[in-house]
């Protein structure tokens, strides 16, 4: 099941205060819908997301991947090391659900016997908090500061690129 809506800053939201700061969560959809669609895409404020049910548990990240603004929608979710991270379909690029963190597997050609390893590249990927409340599921926004490389997609000039992308592929030049 493939769904996509968009939420309007003044439509289907919920205000929350714990310790006297205020989140803003936008309503993205009934839990028992969520769970059977596995996967929606969304336009949340100005984002683009993904929602995810895996394993039991919803996470909430920019929809295109930070390398090259691929959708993660179609991403197989794999565990490495001990994380469980959506593989980007166009290059490959894995990113763990629960941080955002880039990893990549290598070895140190400066060790007697190189063994491959798992390493991070840091946050890589926005992730956004999800919360449950009467079987609605809720995404606030991440309020991280600084700049996370898949804000780029978020740009206008990002989705111009994305724009494009789309194009050139539909068109045949491209791959």
């Amino acid at each position: 099941m493939f769904l996509t809506c968009a939420v309007t800053d003044a439509l289907l939201t919920m205000t929350t205060e714990e310790n006297g700061v205020f989140d803003r969560s936008f309503l993205v959809g009934k839990k028992t819908d969520l769970v059977e669609a596995k996967r929606i895409n969304i336009t949340v404020g100005e984002r683009d997301l993904i929602i995810i049910h895996h394993q039991g548990t919803f996470y909430a990240m920019d929809q295109h991947c930070y390398h090259a603004g691929g959708s993660l929608f179609n991403g197989d979710i794999e565990e490495f090391d001990r994380k469980l991270c959506i593989v980007c379909p166009k290059h490959k690029y894995k990113i763990s659900l629960e941080e955002g963190e880039g990893l990549y597997k290598a070895s140190n050609p400066r060790e007697k016997n190189p063994q491959p390893r798992w390493y991070s590249k840091g946050i890589k990927q926005r992730v956004h908090k999800v919360t449950e409340v009467d079987g609605n599921i809720f995404v606030t926004l991440s309020e991280v500061p600084g700049w996370i490389e898949s804000d780029y997609y978020q740009t206008e000039k990002g989705r111009e690129e994305l724009k494009a992308q789309d194009s050139d592929t539909a068109d045949g030049s491209k791959c």
